[in-house]
């Protein structure tokens, strides 16, 4: 009898931001994006002379949790999220652990987008998400087989969705998505008059 097995997953992780630590202020953690992103003039800078859409202090700050106590709480609950994740991708990681390397906002306005890309030199990489309007954009997540698919013909329209060449999430406010940084997406056309405003993060290994 013939058998057809799935090889070599792409694990992609989902939850709600409480599910581990204490619940996260989302109304206190947008008026804090909001309130750095005012005041972050060398941000405001760098994404000017970028035509980067929106605000992003990813070029910028580094010390979110010394500036508002909130993103302390944040990367507290994040540090359990990312834990649960490496039990799930059955990492050896030797003794040691994930630690946070940088963590950044994003606040996307209407007609924004956010080019395809990957996250080097990181092992695990994630977004929370702070305020998404209707209308605002899902998150598209890439097939990392794709440059090895020289003469394949495109997937039925209905295919499964492990068989999508490129699958979309729509998080919720106060979800919590985490993939292996290797993982190519991006974040199409904000459709929504308003903005659309995530903390995304990056985890090495220590």
């Amino acid at each position: 009898m013939s058998q057809i097995e799935s090889l070599f997953a792409t694990r992609l992780y989902r939850a709600k931001l409480s599910e581990h630590g204490d619940p996260i202020d989302q109304s206190e953690l947008e008026a804090s994006c909001w309130a750095i992103a005012n005041d972050d003039e060398a941000g405001q800078t760098w994404c000017e002379e970028n035509a980067y859409p929106g605000y992003t202090s990813y070029a910028s700050l580094s010390d979110l949790p010394w500036r508002f106590p909130i993103f302390g709480d944040l990367v507290a609950a994040l540090d359990k999220h990312v834990a649960a994740f490496v039990e799930d991708l059955e990492f050896d990681l030797d003794g040691q652990s994930l630690v946070l390397e940088d963590i950044w906002i994003n606040i996307l306005p209407e007609g924004g987008t956010h080019a395809a890309h990957i996250h080097p030199h990181s092992v695990i990489s994630g977004t929370t998400y702070v305020a998404m309007p209707e209308g605002a954009s899902a998150i598209k997540y890439e097939d990392p087989r794709h440059p090895m698919m020289m003469a394949a013909p495109p997937r039925r329209k209905d295919a499964r969705r492990e068989l999508k060449s490129f699958v979309y999430v729509a998080p919720d406010v106060g979800d919590v998505l985490l993939w292996e940084s290797w993982l190519r997406h991006e974040v199409p056309m904000n459709m929504s008059e308003d903005e659309r405003i995530s903390v995304s993060f990056n985890y090495k290994w220590a």
